[in-house]
């Protein structure tokens, strides 16, 4: 009993993993690839506790590939070379496969060493991660693997494998265990989803009932392991990228009471860089524009919070959660930047204007001497119509003026300017 009892109980086979029946039930298409034994390369993504450490186990089990794990919030470059001189060897003929959990901590040059070898397919790579991997994972690895999304687990998928958990930990003490359906019940709700938080539960609960000729786990045990977990629950929870994008969602759909609820949970769980991250992301991105001094407000809030640290950050920056609520919603320039960026990564675009160059000296065999820059301000209202956009996008419109009334103001000034 020296192991925790959720790896004491880790599923075997497809069979005993609880839930993910989109994913692995009969006829769906990650069993099928499991079941085949020609593994490709996967990317997992969900909550914590899940399945996606289990069902990689069961892969390596079936491909007949060695298998290494690596933790990327610990392991080095050095590590990766070490399990790549690996390769070819005689305890790895039938291949390598690499389970590389939290794969969102490594970063681009790490992820760029992998690609090579899954490239070739020397490494066949199985990577988890609790973030989206669409922001977090190098495009040239995305475009190689298959992802699946792992699902938060329903309670009864969860109460299916406490009561295992009670048949086995009734066989190593040999005793009965005395606990209602209700409990496990309130046991399986308040794990939200995560198999492995409601076992330690359990065994937790076991360990610390009265040790007599049964064992019962009473509602007050129950609810001092309860209580005291909760907020470690939180902080694992929060860290998912569905919490994360929900305060964010929250405070640009104008909502303050959810925005400042998923704040206070971030916050409880401790997770203050998150909380700062997407509030300065969403003053900028969902507010914008409309008011544009929010921006230094929301900044301000934040290197408070950071100055003053928890408890009290809470505080300043549930002033600036409400303001960014609350506040008029503008994403005109956020579209922008990113019609813009899209004509540059397709290659659209052009040479720069000869008026707009660092031009001071024409050679010889210029046809057409001097810059011809003019100066805005030598114009009447600061303002001259010139070409500022290479040729073949010169009329090209990435910016449309919202229709909050900050910038209908802007726009009624730069009509009249602009005729």
């Amino acid at each position: 009993m020296s192991s925790p009892l959720a790896d004491r109980l880790r599923p075997k086979n497809l069979d005993e993993v609880a839930g993910q029946k989109a994913l692995l039930g009969e006829g769906k298409i990650l069993r099928k690839i499991i079941e085949q034994g020609n593994t490709p390369n996967l990317i997992f993504y969900g909550p914590s506790g899940v399945g996606k450490t289990t069902v990689a186990n069961i892969i390596a089990n079936n491909c007949g590939k060695k298998l290494y794990h690596l933790n990327a919030t610990t392991a080095s470059t050095a590590d990766i070379k070490e399990i790549v001189s690996n390769i070819g060897s005689i305890d790895a003929q039938g291949g390598i496969l690499l389970y590389l959990d939290e794969i969102q901590y490594f970063n681009k040059k790490q992820q760029q060493i992998l690609l090579s070898y899954i490239e070739n397919g020397d490494i066949t790579l199985i990577a988890s991660t609790t973030e989206n991997p669409y922001f977090y994972v190098y495009s040239a690895i995305l475009s190689r693997s298959s992802v699946f999304e792992f699902k938060t687990l329903s309670a009864e998928d969860i109460i299916s494998v406490i009561n295992r958990g009670i048949t086995i930990l009734k066989q190593e003490q040999n005793k009965e265990i005395i606990i209602s359906p209700e409990a496990v019940k309130k046991m399986a709700t308040a794990a939200a989803g995560d198999v492995r938080k409601s076992l330690n539960m359990l065994e937790l609960c076991v360990l610390t009932a009265e040790n007599n000729d049964k064992t019962e786990i009473t509602d007050d045990i129950l609810e001092q392991i309860l209580s005291s977990n909760a907020v470690r629950y939180d902080r694992e929870g929060d860290e998912h990228y569905d919490i994360i994008s929900a305060y964010q969602k929250s405070m640009r759909g104008s909502d303050p009471d959810a925005a400042v609820y998923y704040l206070g949970r971030l916050l409880a769980a401790g997770d203050l860089p998150s909380a700062c991250r997407r509030l300065l992301v969403c003053a900028n991105e969902d507010v914008g524009l409309a008011y544009p001094q929010i921006i230094p407000i929301v900044k301000a809030a934040v290197d408070t919070a950071i100055m003053v640290g928890l408890p009290e950050a809470r505080i300043p920056l549930a002033n600036a959660v409400i303001l960014v609520a609350t506040s008029p919603k503008s994403n005109s320039a956020y579209n922008a930047i990113n019609s813009a960026m899209a004509d540059i990564t397709a290659g659209v675009g052009g040479d720069i204007p000869r008026q707009l160059k660092n031009k001071h000296f024409d050679g010889d065999e210029a046809e057409i001497k001097g810059q011809n820059y003019k100066y805005p301000h030598d114009f009447p209202m600061h303002y001259v119509n010139q070409q500022y956009l290479p040729d073949n996008i010169k009329t090209k419109k990435y910016y449309k003026f919202g229709d909050n009334k900050t910038e209908q103001k802007y726009k009624e000034y730069w009509d009249k300017i602009k005729k």
